[in-house]
């Protein structure tokens, strides 16, 4: 079944059904996952080459009005010192970003929505235009407006995970006041826009099957999206479902977050993938796993190392100590050792974002 699976895949993008996605996203034989990795990494290949994009994450502040019950910067957890950076510190550390070569970089924070937030994201933006990255904004749920200026001011791709795609299993994991429908309107915004939109999900959540997750993928080729950020989910010990989850082995939640890597590469293709840092929390060489899975992306943290511990989604995060140009030589080592090289100086946009804005185009 895996052999016919591949095959079918392989005849072009968004070939499986919900049913073979589901047997790829379960799979536990390890000669039919290595079967399925090598095929995701070769279209890994075609698309990307052998070579992966780096984008320098920047964690710009941990204050957070959601209060989603897996995640360790929730509003409600009195335990967190909250930090905020300033527009100095953030364009300090685009430099950083843009002296290691990256060309692309990640803005980051809880959610925060309001005018004052609003502008000092312009206001961040509008700095760091002159260094000419690939700006990636994941600031969460705002108005339309807001999302059309941050593009007016520079930002051109916008990662917002949904989570999960299943309503039912988003409400057990969230408060009454969180809405899916809105995370969901909120991706539509993004592509009116004109971003390059990013979505992604957690696996291994408690409650979740294979069926959930294969409908997660089928859920990204229906927003068309171009970029994907998934990982496994870990627990954080200051959260609700931290204190009263059943534990996964850690094993078994790499192999759902890899899993889940190959079959949306075998699904859609071209979009980007990220390898991401979770992966490595869960084993000392998760990310590299990630790549040879099908991801195409790594984010190397260049927050200054003094609030990383205060940005802990999860437990365990790894990288707490590493500053910026350590990251990026064990990095770069890790990736050789692949037969893999950073692609330094290149923006690494999404081939699927840049094959459908070209097909839109009017002919000259």
């Amino acid at each position: 079944m895996v052999d016919s699976i591949i095959e079918k895949a392989l005849s072009g993008p968004r070939a499986l059904g919900a049913g073979d996605l589901a047997v790829l996203v379960a799979l536990d034989d390890p000669a039919e996952i290595g079967k399925v990795r090598e095929a995701a990494y070769g279209l890994k290949c075609r698309y990307s080459g052998k070579v992966v994009s780096m984008r320098g994450i920047i964690e710009l502040g941990n204050v957070c009005a959601k209060d989603c019950y897996y995640c360790g910067i929730r509003k409600s957890n009195a335990k967190l010192e909250r930090y905020t950076l300033s527009a100095d510190d953030i364009a300090r550390l685009a430099e950083i970003d843009a002296g290691q070569g990256y060309a692309s970089l990640v803005l980051q924070s809880g959610e925060v929505e309001g005018e004052a937030h609003t502008r000092f994201i312009e206001d961040c933006l509008r700095r760091i235009a002159p260094l000419g990255l690939g700006v990636t904004l994941s600031l969460g749920e705002q108005e339309e407006d807001v999302y059309r200026r941050w593009r007016e001011a520079g930002a051109e791709r916008y990662l917002l995970r949904i989570e999960t795609s299943n309503p039912a299993l988003y409400a057990r994991i969230h408060p009454e006041s969180h809405s899916w429908e809105r995370r969901v309107e909120c991706l539509r915004a993004l592509r009116r826009c004109g971003y390059q939109v990013g979505t992604g999900v957690m696996s291994a959540l408690p409650g979740q099957t294979p069926d959930d997750l294969a409908r997660d993928i089928v859920f990204f080729g229906e927003i068309d999206a171009d970029m994907i950020g998934m990982g496994p989910y870990i627990p954080h010990c200051d959260t609700p479902l931290g204190r009263t989850a059943p534990e996964l082995p850690a094993s078994e939640r790499l192999r759902l977050g890899l899993n889940m890597i190959s079959a949306t590469r075998l699904y859609l293709h071209d979009v980007n993938i990220a390898s991401t840092t979770a992966l490595q929390a869960l084993a000392p060489d998760g990310r590299e796993q990630g790549i040879l899975a099908g991801a195409n992306v790594m984010m190397p943290n260049i927050t200054d190392t003094k609030y990383r511990r205060s940005y802990q989604l999860y437990d365990g995060k790894p990288c707490l100590d590493e500053n910026a140009l350590m990251c990026r030589g064990c990095l770069e080592r890790r990736l050789a050792l692949l037969g893999e090289s950073v692609g330094y100086g290149r923006r690494g946009d999404s081939p699927h974002f840049l094959a459908r804005t070209s097909a839109k185009a009017p002919s000259a």
